[in-house]
């Protein structure tokens, strides 16, 4: 052997490889897997505990900030850390930036928003396992594979697209192509309007008792009095009257004499609509071109209509404000909220609900300005009074008598407010902003005898009860308790003796009246929402997923007495009990169903 050939095969002159040079450390891997880790496990518990439940769509916000932070320290990692080569580092982030602008170019508009939560997210974790699997490999090799699953996990979010959100923040995926809800129904509804009659007969419609005339009922305050029905679900549950489908919107339903009236969306057409409430037959439907649609709330009206002397007030989700006759659906005027205040849109379009006090029809706008609360008169649509009440809010103006006095109470990003309801004068101010003004407030105020307040006061403190007194003619408000045991979202309470009954983010709790504390949280949901029998008494709730069930309003303990689900699909709305009747909708279906009397065989 030659001394070349025995340097060469000596294990002290190997070449550390091929080049002579220290082998390459691997590929670390450790970061992305405890990065990815993170965010699933907050994922999770925002998703399936009662913790990240509570928290409503402020979780949701988290998450996306957390998802932000963890998407910079992931392209940090990659780009400064994994320990490949220059050009794999530099060539596999160039495909997935393309191929991510690619996928938002063509993209369903809807999917947008799902691109950021999930999305996003969905992409590293794809990335991180393929280059977990193959980190083995040939660096040019390697980088070839990692650059077509990105393409690949990108390219995935071409088929799909989003219908809205949920309550707890996820969004509904549908295949790209199928037919939306709103597409079978508007395929069905020429048809559906030939059979309603073609002119109808002229006949006063008058509130009688036990009719369901505006928002939540009479008083706003999802109440029923003077009826007790059957509770034995289980075994006989409601009769259905009809069913049928019905366009998108969160409007609820309002029942007068034998008519009941919502909206609805119909393609580029914002509809007030009338039906027969025994048959669901359309009697007549009024149209705007209007289209309010957010990849959050979906398509359609949010806001229910109010009837009063013979006419109907509506409010459309991009600003219209409707009065009609109630009878034919004629329009006598009608107002652009946006114009008149200088408000834009809002993300989820206007919300409010329109309130009838005597002459006046009173609604919400919003915007930066000082004309947020607007009047009108109810007989020729001109401008009554305007008064600040914030700039932002879904809830909607509230009628109540305080220490005896008729007063107007409003819940905005400011706090809860009171105002002369003839002038629009303000009377007094209970300041209650909120941390997070990305939470806008939805509920209603409650009175609770003559001077005590129940409000929303904002995600990141819960639920006030609050006391007014008036001394030498200045009113004073106190604050009784705060609560954070029950935060509600755009989920209404209602109170029976002296318990609360609502919903702490998706979860139905029941809070003592007089100390704010706790007495239980059983019931899981969703986002639903909740009427109160007060003579039973008896809670019906109506789950996100379009279930009804009976819940015993007892602050002792959580009982279900019976449940059935009249409708399919993601249900927001409020529902209306009338006349011996069940009426629930949501964005594709609405139903009737008999409810038997308490001990009807």
């Amino acid at each position: 052997m030659t001394i070349q050939e025995s340097l060469s095969t000596s294990p002290h002159h190997l070449p550390e490889s091929g080049t002579g040079e220290k082998p390459a450390k691997p590929p670390r891997v450790w970061p992305p897997v405890l990065l990815l880790g993170i965010f699933w496990a907050a994922y999770s518990v925002q998703r399936w505990t009662e913790l990240g439940i509570s928290f409503g769509f402020l979780g949701f916000l988290i998450l996306m900030g957390l998802g932000a932070l963890i998407t910079c320290l992931f392209v940090g990692w990659w780009l400064g850390a994994s320990r490949t080569g220059i050009k794999e580092r530099f060539s596999v982030f160039a495909v997935v930036i393309f191929a991510g602008a690619g996928t938002v170019v063509l993209a369903h508009k809807s999917v947008a928003f799902f691109l950021l939560v999930p999305g996003l997210p969905l992409v590293l974790t794809a990335w991180a396992l393929c280059f977990l699997l193959i980190r083995k490999q040939p660096s040019g090799l390697r980088g070839a594979i990692m650059a077509g699953a990105m393409v690949m996990s990108w390219g995935a979010f071409d088929l799909i697209r989003a219908e809205g959100m949920g309550g707890d923040g996820q969004f509904a995926i549908r295949w790209r192509w199928s037919a939306t809800a709103e597409e079978v129904y508007l395929a069905e509804l020429g048809h559906t309007e030939a059979t309603a009659p073609a002119s109808l007969t002229r006949l006063e419609l008058r509130v009688q008792p036990g009719d369901w005339p505006g928002f939540r009922g009479p008083n706003r305050d999802g109440t029923l009095r003077d009826v007790r029905i059957a509770t034995d679900w289980n075994v006989t549950p409601p009769k259905m009257v009809w069913r049928r489908r019905i366009g998108p919107a969160w409007s609820s339903i309002i029942v007068v004499g034998d008519r009941l009236f919502t909206q609805e969306q119909r393609g580029g057409q914002e509809a007030v609509v009338c039906l027969d409430a025994a048959t669901g037959r359309t009697l007549w439907s009024h149209e705007d071109a209007a289209r309010h649609e957010d990849v959050q709330g979906g398509v359609g009206p949010r806001a229910t209509p109010v009837f009063a002397d013979g006419r109907l007030y509506s409010l459309g989700s991009t600003g219209l404000l409707n009065c009609l006759d109630a009878t034919t659906g004629e329009r006598k005027w009608t107002r652009e909220l946006a114009a008149d205040s200088g408000a834009k849109i809002p993300m989820w379009g206007f919300s409010s609900s329109p309130l009838v006090v005597g002459n006046l029809v009173i609604v919400f706008a919003g915007g930066e300005g000082e004309k947020t609360l607007l009047a009108y008169r109810t007989d020729s649509g001109e401008p009554a009074w305007s008064a600040p009440a914030g700039s932002i809010s879904y809830s909607s103006p509230q009628l109540a008598s305080v220490l005896g006095e008729t007063q107007l109470l409003f819940v905005g990003d400011r706090g809860l407010s009171a105002y002369d309801p003839v002038t629009g004068a303000v009377l007094w101010r209970h300041a209650a902003p909120s941390s997070n003004p990305g939470v806008p407030r939805s509920v209603q105020p409650r009175m609770i005898g003559s001077g005590r307040i129940l409000f929303d006061a904002g995600p990141d403190r819960g639920t006030a009860l609050i006391d007014v007194t008036k001394t030498d003619g200045s009113w004073v408000t106190t604050e009784r308790w705060v609560s954070r045991q029950l935060k509600p979202s755009f989920n209404d309470f209602v109170v029976s003796g002296d318990a609360i009954y609502g919903f702490d983010g998706r979860i139905l709790s029941c809070v003592d009246l007089q100390t704010g504390k706790r007495r239980w949280k059983e019931g899981h949901y969703g986002s639903g929402q909740v009427l109160l029998l007060d003579d039973q008494p008896l809670l019906l709730v109506i789950s996100e997923e379009g279930e009804a069930v009976l819940v015993a309003a007892d602050p002792k303990e959580h009982r279900e007495l019976g449940r059935f689900k009249p409708i399919e699909g993601k249900t927001w709305n409020h529902p209306t009990i009338t006349k011996g009747r069940l009426y629930v909708r949501n964005a594709q279906e609405i139903s009737c169903h008999e409810l038997r009397p308490e001990g009807a065989p």
